[in-house]
């Protein structure tokens, strides 16, 4: 079956150096997204998993949960099909380092509000990203958000097949807390709350870019 290449490109910031006006290179990813006649994917290096991705706005995500095993990384009542069915639980320090592939990262609470914001908003958003499937959304925009349920610091778990929760890369005032974002079965919202960084939630990983200058390359925002 024959694939396409699809290089992302994005506009980035000028930057200044020297007193002096230094462009920047184009904004380019670290990882490729290849598309087939089935749609777009990326298959993870490390253990040959393959996840379909979607571009929702101006940002790539992977349109499943991740399920790479970690360190501090549990599928739900320790059961491998949960796995399989729902991906794995992160606590946040492993979703923010060492989770996603090389390429792709943690979203920020910024860009799952901007992909809010692309479905129609905060009140509808929940609804149109949540899967068919597995609990009453309509999946419009091929996200397929599955109820992953969470895992307490305890080592409970809770509330598969109902609520999901993703974390987001932002900390709190409270040293012990992280933000994170949940969607509810009957409900059609999405909402922004705080989360023991202990506790396992779901990971959606985000398309990574970079800028280049002559000093270097950084994110590109």
């Amino acid at each position: 079956m024959k694939r396409l290449l699809i290089i992302v490109m994005a506009a980035c910031l000028t930057v200044f150096a020297q007193g002096k006006r230094k462009a920047q290179a184009p904004c380019a990813v670290f990882a490729a997204v290849s598309s087939d006649s089935s749609g777009n994917s990326f298959t993870d290096p490390r253990d040959g998993k393959t996840y379909r991705t979607v571009k929702i706005g101006d940002r790539i995500w992977m349109a499943e949960n991740l399920n790479y095993k970690t360190r501090k990384s549990w599928c739900y009542d320790k059961q491998d099909d949960n796995c399989q069915k729902y991906g794995r639980l992160y606590d946040w320090t492993a979703g923010v380092w060492g989770a996603c592939p090389e390429g792709w990262r943690l979203p920020r609470s910024e860009e799952w509000y901007d992909l809010a914001q692309a479905v129609g908003g905060y009140s509808a958003a929940g609804k149109k990203l949540k899967s068919k499937s597995q609990w009453d959304g309509t999946d419009v925009f091929g996200f397929s958000a599955v109820p992953g349920g969470r895992r307490d610091a305890d080592g409970s778990f809770y509330y598969a097949g109902m609520y999901g929760y993703w974390w987001s890369d932002d900390i709190d005032y409270w040293p012990d807390k992280a933000y994170g974002w949940g969607m509810y079965t009957g409900y059609g919202f999405v909402n922004k709350g705080l989360g023991y960084r202990t506790s396992g939630f779901s990971v959606r990983c985000i398309l990574e870019t970079k800028y280049c200058t002559i000093y270097g390359c950084g994110r590109c925002r």
